[in-house]
């Protein structure tokens, strides 16, 4: 086993740990954040299902980001349903179940040009903050840099499909090997430069993913304007804190 291939074994369990204990210990954090008002933006649902497909709506279609201003949907919804694509795509690399395989192996043609739509939706997202007035005023340098990080992750992998055809069987294997510990039979990782920058880049997505920006991922499932229904009139809303305090009163 080459030192390459134990470099980065040792780099994807630590980012792996990183990445679910710290993204358990935000989410904890969410679940514990007070939420003492009824505050739902409105026109909000008044029903607890009408609260489901609002957010539905959200998640999948970026409903209020649409209402607010189209170029940022449209660049926005591109990259995240591009990113969805190409990671479905990259579930080749860590199963051997046949339905699931076939799946994978029917939308593949379709679902690697989709890389070129997660780069360019990415583009205008940086743009946005390059040339918009009022958003490079508070965009940050680690705006900045998140997004050269996913492009930069988007553009080596693309480069691993229509450049430098990676060995994918031998990528396949090695993460196959991490997952069941299994470091006898550990096969070394390709040395082509573009698999190498690739992986790279996707331990430390993964290392400062449950310290970035990123959280907004699991955290819109937390935000009270979009998850509260709109009945304070019908119910009274108390937060589960300020319950406990009225039951020790």
């Amino acid at each position: 086993m080459s030192f390459l291939t134990i470099a980065f074994a040792v780099l994807f369990y630590a980012a792996t740990v990183l990445m679910v204990v710290g993204l358990a210990r935000r989410i904890v954090l969410y679940w514990k954040t007070p939420a003492p008002l009824k505050i739902p933006t409105t026109p909000a649902p008044t029903t607890q299902s009408g609260v489901v497909m609002r957010m539905f709506r959200e998640v999948v279609f970026f409903e209020s980001l649409f209402k607010s201003t189209k170029w940022t949907w449209l660049f926005g919804w591109l990259f995240h349903i591009a990113l969805f694509a190409v990671l479905f795509r990259h579930l080749r690399y860590f199963t051997a179940n046949e339905w699931l395989m076939g799946v994978v192996a029917f939308v593949s043609p379709l679902f690697k040009s989709l890389a070129f739509a997660m780069i360019i939706g990415l583009l205008g997202l940086w743009g946005r903050r390059l040339f918009v007035d009022r958003v490079r005023y508070i965009s940050a340098p680690s705006d900045h840099l998140m997004l050269l990080l996913l492009l930069l992750i988007g553009i080596s992998g693309a480069m691993t499909t229509f450049v430098a055809h990676t060995d994918v069987v031998a990528v396949k294997a090695f993460f196959r090997s991490l997952m069941y510990f299994d470091f006898g039979s550990m096969p070394n990782l390709p040395t082509d430069p573009f698999i190498i920058v690739h992986l790279l880049l996707v331990a430390v997505l993964m290392i400062i993913f449950p310290v970035s920006k990123l959280l907004h991922a699991p955290g819109v499932f937390f935000s009270p304007t979009r998850n509260q229904v709109d009945n304070p009139r019908e119910r009274r809303h108390i937060a589960d804190w300020a319950r406990k305090l009225e039951e020790q009163s």
